[in-house]
C-alpha cells in the first residue's frame, strides 16, 4: 500500500529504516526499501560515510519532514563531498528528490524515517508536497505502526528464538544478572550464560543492554517511559500537578429573568 501510494504521487523510490540507535547501525532493527539499493554498498565501504547523514540526524533530532536529493542541495548544511557523490549518483538512477518524514517510538533513541522519492525536479516535489504532504504523513505514520507491530510478532520465529531464550530475554531485560537468574530458573550459572551467548548469536545483539533494548522493542517488557499511570494519592514525595476544577457554567441573567 505505501508502495501504490508513493508510485500513485511519482515518488516510488521509497526508504524505510528503524533503529534503536542511528549513531550505531549495527542496532538497526529493519531496513526496507522499494528499489534495488546494492549499488550505495560501494559508498558504505566507507565507514565514516556509512555512519554519517545529515538525514538521519535530521530525524534524530526533529519532527519535521525534510526535503531530500540533488534538487535540494542548497538547503543543506555544507555536506562531504563523498556524500554529494551519493546524491549524483542517486539522481543518475532517478532518484532526484524525496520528501523525508521522521517517525518515532517513545524516545529519539528509538527513531525511524521514511523517504518517498522519486525523478522529480524541484518544482515538482514541492507541488506534490503542497497537494498531498498530509497524505504522505499520515501514511507513514500508519505503515511504521503497523510494521513494528509484524515485526515484534514475527521476530522470536524468524529467529529461532526458543520458549526459555524468550524466558531469559524477559529476565534481562528486567535488569537481573546471571546469578539471580540461575536460582530463579534453577540452572547453573554457567547454563545461563551458553543460553545468554546463542541468544545474542540469534539476535545479532551484542551485549545484555542491548538484548534489554530489544526486549522493550518486542514488547516483552514495557518500556519505562511507557508505565501504567498511578492513582496520584499513591505517590508520596513527588510533586503531583491537579489541574484545577472546571467552573460550572453561569446562566447569564437577562431583564426578563
Amino acid at each position: 500500500m505505501i508502495v501504490d501510494l508513493g508510485t500513485s504521487l511519482r515518488l516510488p523510490c521509497i526508504d524505510f529504516i528503524s533503529a534503536n540507535d542511528y549513531h550505531d547501525w549495527t542496532c538497526a532493527q529493519f531496513i526496507r526499501t522499494s528499489y534495488d539499493a546494492s549499488w550505495l554498498h560501494q559508498f558504505n565501504d566507507d565507514p565514516a560515510l556509512y555512519r554519517w547523514s545529515y538525514f538521519r540526524s535530521h530525524g534524530m533530532s526533529c519532527l519535521t519532514p525534510i526535503t531530500v536529493g540533488i534538487e535540494f542541495l542548497d538547503e543543506y548544511h555544507q555536506l562531504p563531498e563523498a556524500r554529494v557523490n551519493v546524491l549524483r549518483e542517486a539522481a543518475r538512477r532517478g532518484i532526484r528528490a524525496g520528501f523525508s518524514i521522521p517517525l518515532r517510538q517513545y524516545a529519539p533513541a528509538q527513531s525511524a524515517l521514511m523517504t518517498f522519492a522519486g525523478d522529480l525536479s524541484r518544482s515538482e516535489l514541492l507541488e506534490v508536497i503542497r497537494t498531498d504532504g498530509w497524505t504522505l504523513n499520515a501514511g507513514a505514520l500508519a505503515a511504521h505502526q503497523r510494521y513494528l507491530l509484524h515485526f515484534a510478532q514475527e521476530f522470536p520465529d524468524r529467529n529461532s528464538i526458543t520458549p526459555k531464550q524468550q524466558e531469559l530475554l524477559e529476565l534481562i531485560g528486567g535488569g537481573l544478572l546471571d546469578k539471580q537468574i540461575a536460582e530463579l530458573l534453577d540452572i547453573s550459572v554457567s547454563a545461563v550464560r551458553q543460553r545468554l551467548n546463542a541468544l545474542l548469536q540469534k539476535t545479532g545483539m551484542n551485549n545484555r543492554v542491548e538484548l534489554a533494548t530489544l526486549a522493550m522493542s518486542l514488547g516483552v517488557l514495557p518500556h519505562p517511559l511507557s508505565r501504567p499511570e498511578r492513582d496520584a494519592r499513591t505517590l508520596v514525595g513527588e510533586d503531583v500537578y491537579v489541574p484545577p476544577r472546571p467552573l460550572k457554567p453561569r446562566v447569564m441573567e437577562t431583564d426578563q429573568g
